[in-house]
C-alpha cells in the first residue's frame, strides 16, 4: 500500500473511531420525559383513591419512586410553574400571581408578571439541557396558559427554554359552547364540564399525546428533554363520554366538614371569591366530582400512549420519566373547590420519578419533597452542572433509598390581595399563618388528623411546636419578594 493511501486509511479509521465514540457518548446520555398534568391532585389509584381509574400512571409508579409527600411552592398555575422551571421559590423569581388579560396572542409573551422581569439571566431547567446539547421540546402547557382561552397559543411561554414547541388545539376548544358551567359562558376558573362526543384523539390532550409520540420518533437517535403538558383535568372538565359512563355519581361520597370548615375560620384559609361554588347542591357537587375524575382517567390514557411510544422505540431504559402536577386541588374538601388554599389538598401534588437503575424503583417514599427539587434532581441524574442559586435539593438519594430523607420541611405560599399566607409541612405537622399571624394561624397534627379537622394553633400545649415552625417560616420567607429589574420582554442569552 502506498504511503499516501496508508495515511488516508489511518485518518479514515480515526475519524470512524471518533464518530463511533461520539455516538456512544450520545447514547449514554440520559433522556428526560417530563409529563405534567394541569390541576391534578392525588386522586389517583396509586395514591389510594378507591374510585379513580388511573392504570397508566399506576403502572409508571410501579417502575419508579412514588413520593407520598410532595408539595408545590404556590398553588396557582403561573407561580408554581415559574418556580419549578426556574428552580427558585416564588419570592425569588417574583411571580406571585397569574398574568392578567392577554387574549391577543401577540401580547402573551409581554404579560406581567414574567420571571424574566425579575431574574432575566436565569437559566431554566429545559434551557440547561439546551445548553448541554440536548434536543429540547415542549408540547402543550408547561409555562402559564389561560385555560381554555389560550389553548392553541404559546401562552406565557419562555422562548429561550425550547428548540421546538407544539401548541395543540382540539375538539374541546371548538365545542366550548356545549360546556355546562355554574356561570353560563364562563369556563376557565369556574366549575364546568362536558361529556364529549368523539374520540380521545380529537381532544387537545389526545393531540398532545400524538405530537409527543411523533417527537419521540424524531428524537430517538439523540439525547432529548421532552416536556409534555396535558391540559386536563383543568376546568372545563372535558372527557369523552365513555370516561363519564364509567363513574356512577350516586356512588361518590362527599367530604365531611369540620366545625372550622362550617364557620370558615380563619377567614383567609377559606377565601375563594367564587360565590357560585358556595351555593351548589349535592347533586351538582357529585356531578362536578364525576367530571373531574373522568377527565383524570382520560388524561391518564393519554399519558399511557406516550409511555407506550417510549417502550416501542426502546427508549425506556435510558430515559428518566417524571410525572407530576403544578399543584393540588380541592373537590369540596373543607367546603372548598379548586386551588389556592394552604390545606394539604391544594399544596400536595402527585410526583413519580422513574430513573433507570435507581434501587428505589417500584417503591413508595414518605420523604418530603418540593417541586423546586426537580431541577437539581434532573440535572444531577443527567450529570449536568446546575446553577448554584437553586432553592431545591436533589432527590437522588431518595431514589436510591426511599427510606432516606433530604429535607426537614416543605414550604407553600399563597397571596390574598395585599397580604400573604405561608405554610410549612414537616413529618408530623402543618403550620400556616396568614399575614404573619395577624389574620390567623393554623396547626394540624397530620399523623393524628390527616384531614386537618382540628386547628391546634391556640392550644398552649403546642406552643413550642408553633414557635419552632414559625421559625422555619421566618427563615424561609425573611426576604421580601423580588422587584422587577428588566423590561417585560427581557431576553436572556441562550
Amino acid at each position: 500500500m502506498k504511503i499516501a493511501s496508508l495515511i488516508s486509511f489511518v485518518f479514515a479509521g480515526l475519524a470512524l473511531l471518533l464518530m463511533t465514540s461520539n455516538m456512544s457518548q450520545a447514547q449514554q446520555k440520559k433522556n428526560v420525559l417530563f409529563l405534567i398534568a394541569d390541576d391534578l391532585n392525588c386522586d389517583l389509584h396509586c395514591y389510594g383513591h378507591p374510585q379513580v381509574q388511573s392504570p397508566r400512571i399506576d403502572s409508571l409508579a410501579q417502575q419508579g419512586v412514588l413520593f407520598e409527600r410532595a408539595y408545590c411552592q404556590f398553588p396557582l398555575c403561573s407561580p408554581s410553574r415559574s418556580s419549578f422551571l426556574t428552580g427558585r421559590r416564588p419570592n425569588e423569581n417574583g411571580v406571585l400571581t397569574n398574568p392578567r388579560g392577554g387574549k391577543n396572542v401577540s401580547q402573551l409573551e409581554t404579560l406581567s408578571p414574567n420571571f424574566r422581569e425579575y431574574v432575566p439571566e436565569t437559566v431554566t431547567l429545559p434551557q440547561l439541557f439546551r445548553k448541554n446539547g440536548y434536543r429540547v421540546a415542549r408540547v402543550g402547557k408547561l409555562y402559564h396558559y389561560g385555560v381554555p382561552n389560550q389553548i392553541g397559543t404559546s401562552g406565557l411561554d419562555d422562548p429561550q427554554s425550547w428548540d421546538f414547541v407544539v401548541n395543540p388545539a382540539g375538539r374541546d376548544k371548538a365545542e366550548e359552547h356545549l360546556v355546562t358551567s355554574l356561570i353560563t359562558g364562563n369556563f376557565g376558573g369556574t366549575l364546568s364540564w362536558l361529556a364529549a362526543e368523539g374520540t380521545d384523539l380529537e381532544q387537545t390532550d389526545g393531540l398532545t399525546a400524538t405530537s409527543a409520540c411523533s417527537l419521540l420518533e424524531s428524537f430517538q437517535d439523540q439525547p432529548f428533554f421532552l416536556a409534555v403538558g396535558f391540559f386536563r383535568p383543568h376546568t372545563p372538565y372535558v372527557a369523552p363520554k365513555a370516561y363519564y359512563d364509567a363513574i356512577d355519581p350516586r356512588s361518590i361520597p362527599l367530604p365531611q366538614l369540620s366545625e372550622d370548615d362550617r364557620q370558615r375560620l380563619p377567614a383567609p384559609a377559606y377565601l375563594s371569591g367564587k360565590k357560585e361554588q358556595e351555593t351548589m347542591n349535592d347533586g351538582q357537587r357529585r356531578a362536578a366530582i364525576q367530571a373531574y375524575h373522568a377527565s383524570i382517567s382520560f388524561m391518564d390514557a393519554q399519558v399511557g400512549r406516550v409511555l407506550d411510544a417510549l417502550d416501542r422505540l426502546k427508549l425506556r431504559d435510558n430515559t428518566i420519566v417524571v410525572m407530576t402536577s403544578d399543584h393540588g386541588y380541592h373537590m369540596y374538601e373543607h367546603g372548598l373547590w379548586q386551588k389556592q388554599s394552604l390545606f394539604e389538598n391544594s399544596a400536595r401534588v402527585p410526583l413519580i420519578i422513574s430513573a433507570p437503575g435507581m434501587k428505589g424503583n417500584g417503591q413508595k417514599t414518605q420523604a418530603l419533597a418540593e417541586l423546586v427539587d426537580l431541577y437539581p434532581t434532573l440535572a444531577g441524574l443527567c450529570e449536568l452542572k446546575a446553577p448554584d442559586y437553586l432553592d431545591g435539593v436533589s432527590l437522588q438519594p431518595v431514589l436510591e433509598d426511599p427510606a432516606r430523607s433530604v429535607k426537614q420541611a416543605a414550604f407553600t405560599q399563597v397571596r390574598r390581595g395585599n397580604f400573604d399566607g405561608h405554610s410549612v409541612r414537616t413529618d408530623r405537622w402543618r403550620y400556616t399563618r396568614w399575614d404573619n399571624g395577624s389574620k390567623g394561624e393554623q396547626l394540624f397534627d397530620m399523623q393524628a388528623d390527616p384531614g386537618e379537622s382540628r386547628n391546634l394553633a391556640g392550644d398552649s400545649q403546642h406552643a413550642a411546636v408553633v414557635a419552632e415552625l414559625k421559625g422555619l417560616l421566618q427563615q424561609t420567607y425573611s426576604a421580601p419578594p423580588a422587584e422587577p429589574v428588566a423590561p417585560k420582554k427581557a431576553a436572556a442569552a441562550q
